[in-house]
Formats: structure tokens, C-alpha cells, sequence
């Protein structure tokens, strides 16, 4: 069976410098998958599904994107999935931009 792609922005696959901060850590990481809608959060911290996080991604070249998001999905001792819930209109645009221009560089 094959399973459903929920899924409905572009990601990109990524290596940027994250930290993250839920209810029992705060802890470095890496994002290694990045759309508008949500990223994976590589680290070794423990988090709950449907647990909020603040999230801090390091952007190459611009200020740091900081978002509020919910975890999606975890891969104990690996990782979790984040789908996004809020951020600034600033940080929207820098992640936007930001993922514009990965699309637009991989394409070429």
C-alpha cells in the first residue's frame, strides 16, 4: 500500500544550523527538509506529537527565521517533523525568499 502524500508545498532538502525550544528542552539542531508549510528538525531531543515548539532557522546570507510550530511526527532519537503555526510577516518573507531562490538554484 502505497501511503499518501500530505504534503502540499515545495520542500527543499536543506543543511541549515536550527534551535529549537518546547516545553521540557531547548536544544541545537539541524533542519534538513524545508517548505512554507513545515520542516524536519534533525536532533536528539524529546518532544510529543502535536507538542508547540519555537523554532530559530539559520539562513544563509539573512537574519535568522524564527516560528512557532507543531510537531507533526517524531523519529525517536532521530528527529520530528514541524508543521508551522505562526510567525512574523518578516520571517515568513525570509523563509519564502529564502526557498524561492533553493527551488530556483536546483532547477538551473
Amino acid at each position: 500500500m502505497q501511503k499518501e502524500e500530505r504534503r502540499t508545498a515545495p520542500r527543499v532538502k536543506v543543511n541549515l544550523p536550527a534551535r529549537w525550544e518546547g516545553v521540557l528542552s531547548r536544544e541545537n539542531a539541524t533542519v534538513t527538509s524545508l517548505s512554507q508549510d513545515g520542516c524536519f528538525v534533525l536532533t536528539a531531543g524529546l518532544v510529543q506529537k502535536r507538542q508547540l515548539i519555537w523554532l530559530e532557522i539559520a539562513i544563509p546570507h539573512a537574519e535568522p527565521v524564527s516560528i512557532w510550530g507543531e510537531v507533526v511526527d517524531q523519529a525517536y532519537e532521530i528527529g520530528f517533523a514541524v508543521r508551522f503555526t505562526s510567525s512574523s510577516d518578516e520571517d515568513e518573507q525570509r523563509l519564502t525568499a529564502y526557498i524561492t531562490e533553493e527551488l530556483k538554484a536546483r532547477a538551473d
